[in-house]
């Protein structure tokens, strides 16, 4: 039992992922938005629980997730047919360069690997999971480009300095930033995390800010009204 993360509408179980549910995930889950959104994609799945807490948002939506790692593919898949989302969510087991679709997508979303040129991991499918090339993010911002729907939209959950170099680099695939939260622990430290929405429309970004604690292990109102829906502990 130890596996399994219990939400209000579902569960994941995490066995066999070397990635397990964190903050940053269920971060990107709760505030990546589209008006109407008939397709998703979730890149780089991981356990699922992205692509749930998306279906679980948005009760029209299609969902189709990527996922590298067989054993990680699995899970989510199975995590995916024992939720109330099982007819609108679909799996495939694939690198998202090899993924293929006839569908244009509204939104597609990733919490990618993003230790890029860093110190490696010694575990090989955390390091899968963790880390990427320097050329990821450049495949990723062009693969998506080509995915999405006209009006669609690009979701990322990145460290600061990442995401100001993917900001930079996406304009090469005519990707722009509507939207940049500053992620914080709390508001004594810097932002150790930025979300970025890109799309096709060139405009001044929205910049918001989140602060997850408010004092040691009390969390803000901010971070609480995000994931209430999803949390048993709000």
């Amino acid at each position: 039992m130890g596996s399994i993360f219990k939400f209000k509408q579902f569960e994941v179980d995490q066995d066999g992922c070397a990635m397990k549910i964190n903050t940053d995930g269920v971060l990107l889950g709760a505030v990546a938005d589209h008006p109407s959104p008939a397709n998703i994609l979730d890149i780089g799945t991981g356990t699922g629980v992205i692509a749930l807490m998306l279906a679980q948002r948005f009760n029209t939506a299609n969902i189709n997730a990527v996922e590298i790692d067989e054993s990680a593919a699995k899970a989510a898949s199975k995590n995916c047919l024992n939720s109330p989302f099982a007819d609108r969510t679909m799996v495939a087991h694939s690198s998202f360069e090899d993924f293929k679709s006839d569908l244009k997508y509204e939104m597609i979303v990733s919490n990618p690997p993003f230790f890029i040129n860093d110190l490696k991991n010694p575990e090989k499918r955390k390091e899968i999971a963790r880390h990427a090339d320097q050329d990821f993010f450049e495949i990723l911002l062009k693969k998506a480009a080509g995915m999405l729907a006209k009006e669609g939209l690009l979701w990322l959950i990145l460290p600061v300095k990442q995401a100001e170099s993917v900001v930079v680099n996406a304009v090469l695939q005519q990707l722009f930033p509507s939207k940049i939260i500053h992620v914080y622990s709390d508001q004594t430290k810097a932002s150790f995390r930025q979300i970025i929405c890109l799309g096709f429309n060139d405009r001044s970004p929205l910049q918001e800010h989140l602060y997850i604690y408010e004092a040691q292990n009390l969390h803000t109102d901010q971070y609480k009204y995000l994931l209430k829906d999803f949390l048993l502990a709000f």
